[in-house]
């Protein structure tokens, strides 16, 4: 593994984009695990792939979509939870902008003292409820969650889920060393057809 560097950078800002543009972030470690109908190729998995190619080739990042009012209310209501999580937390909540280790990156909502780190998503109501009555991580956050810790290094991962006038889910995440095994190499599987993309690419110039 690379050695880790923490870039500091508001998250969402140009200098944020900027870090992560050509490299596979936790965020879509989910989407390189993608397989298409019958096992085949994923078109979710190809339209990153011809992301990360062009923002390697071209030095700069993607456009990405704006948002909408729901990423707007997540925004400040991710500020409420992360306050109310550092009132509770025995160790400092520091927010932190990138992290980066060699070709894999990670933006995690916070750094929990010198172990730890946090996860936020604010749940619509009816998902809110399937999330506590499940108890459990859900499935779709496992690959962010777990690629966080394998990108950081750290002993564990606060996920918190939130919605105004329900119970917050909390369930402290330690690192699946088998998950985080095969998610090593299905990336490296990845890294090595985004390699060959780019070089076909440059070859035509």
């Amino acid at each position: 593994m690379n050695d880790l560097e923490i870039i500091d950078c508001e998250q969402g800002t140009p200098e944020w984009l900027a870090a992560r543009a050509g490299i596979i972030t936790a965020s879509v470690f989910n989407v390189v695990q993608m397989k298409g109908r019958g096992g085949g190729v994923s078109e979710t998995r190809r339209k990153l792939m011809h992301q990360l190619a062009a923002e390697t080739i071209t030095g700069m990042p993607c456009p990405q979509w704006g948002g909408n009012e729901h990423t707007e209310r997540g925004k400040v209501m991710e500020a409420e939870v992360r306050a109310l999580y550092a009132a509770s937390s025995e160790a400092p909540v520091q927010q932190v902008g990138f992290l980066r280790r060699g070709r894999l990156g990670a933006s995690p909502d916070s750094l929990v003292g010198d172990d730890g780190l946090l996860e936020i998503k604010t749940k619509l109501p009816h998902l809110q409820i399937d999330v506590l009555l499940a108890g459990v991580l859900p499935a779709d956050h496992v690959a962010q969650v777990q690629g966080q810790l394998l990108v950081s290094g750290r002993k564990w991962c606060d996920f918190v889920s939130y919605w105004p006038g329900l119970p917050e889910f909390r369930i402290r995440v330690y690192p699946d060393l088998a998950y985080q095994s095969q998610l090593a190499a299905d990336i490296r599987t990845f890294n090595a057809e985004l390699d060959a993309l780019i070089a076909r690419i440059m070859g035509m110039a």
